[in-house]
């Protein structure tokens, strides 16, 4: 594999760091999926915890070195997500944590916010706009800025979550963490070891989740296909992955507000050229109903972007029949009322 930016040793070095409310998300089969999608499928759920999206495993990374060597004040632009994880994870450190959100972002997650102790600033526009505020914040006061995805530790603590899909492929005793890449690539060739899956779909935003989760997918478990899933009202980096340039657009329009960005990052995108096998894009209609059959059939509340997975087979089941494919459920954070008019109303 080429090399990303990202590495297996580092990813192993943020799981020692990670808060283990964090770590070790079920993974299981959800067989009542199955017959709705024509394939096997398994769920990775990253919302049982104390923000209720995988992006703690990231924060707790940054907090965790800040705490020890840097500065006390941190800020960051946020949909939501990374917001209410990076206000827990700094609270728990002691750090300043000041999030920049558009007016316009979920309630249920501005809320959030306030309550984990961040300062909270809102912008007239959308995350774009946050993320511009952020960083004249981070310049004028000094403070440190968390790029999401283009910061390395919330690629990197995001990519914890392939090392767990992979748990069987590691070796095991007291040399585990010391085992060298290569070594393990020749250990999974000659036993033949294998994951049970051959197809992971993995939300696209800005990218932290997809090239973390990619690149271990490429470096311990080749075989496996890496497909990401955007919505069609919110295309930039999925334009990207198949342009093979940076291409930006001038609006969103999705429900999936956690990936819905308009301007990639150039470092990330060449990352994700080097991990993904594909990037496709989804349908509104199609993102609802992969959040209603995950509350019909698994009794999951999800909001829009963790059902992009879902979506994806929805769209496509030919691709998909007969296959065994892994969903990262992201996050859980919606608006109640949001969430009732999407779902109910098709119920």
């Amino acid at each position: 594999m080429q090399q990303t930016r990202l590495d297996i040793a580092r990813i192993r070095a943020a799981r020692r760091v990670i808060d283990p409310v964090f770590l070790d998300t079920p993974l299981y089969r959800c067989e009542a999926l199955e017959s709705g999608l024509g394939c096997a499928v398994s769920i990775k759920l990253e919302t049982a915890n104390p923000v209720r999206s995988f992006k703690g495993r990231g924060t707790e990374v940054v907090a965790s070195l800040l705490a020890e060597h840097g500065p006390r004040a941190v800020v960051c632009a946020s949909a939501g997500n990374l917001g209410q994880a990076l206000a827990w994870s700094g609270r728990g450190r002691g750090l300043d944590v000041t999030v920049v959100a558009s007016r316009f972002a979920t309630v249920a997650k501005l809320d959030r916010i306030r309550a984990l102790g961040a300062t909270l600033e809102l912008v007239d526009g959308d995350h774009e706009l946050a993320r511009e505020r952020a960083a004249d914040i981070a310049r004028y006061d000094g403070i440190r800025l968390v790029e999401d995805s283009l910061d390395l530790e919330t690629c990197e603590g995001a990519a914890t979550i392939g090392l767990e899909l992979l748990e069987l492929l590691e070796p095991k005793g007291q040399q585990a963490e010391q085992t060298e890449l290569a070594e393990l690539a020749e250990l999974t060739a000659l036993t033949g070891t294998a994951p049970p899956f051959d197809t992971v779909l993995i939300a696209l935003g800005g990218g932290a989740m997809a090239t973390g989760v990619g690149h271990v997918m490429k470096a311990l478990a080749p075989g496996v296909e890496v497909i990401c899933v955007q919505p069609l009202g919110a295309p930039a980096m999925t334009r990207s992955w198949h342009s093979r340039h940076v291409v930006t657009t001038d609006s969103t329009d999705t429900i999936a507000d956690g990936v819905a960005g308009r301007r990639p990052i150039p470092a990330v995108l060449d990352d994700l050229l080097l991990v993904a096998d594909d990037a496709v894009l989804v349908r509104e209609e199609s993102i609802i109903a992969g959040m209603r059959m995950l509350l019909d059939h698994a009794s999951l509340v999800v909001e829009p972007s963790a059902a992009l997975g879902i979506a994806a087979v929805l769209e496509d089941r030919d691709r998909f029949a007969g296959r065994h494919v892994v969903t990262i459920v992201c996050g859980s954070n919606v608006d109640v009322d949001a969430y009732q008019g999407w779902v109910g109303h098709h119920r």
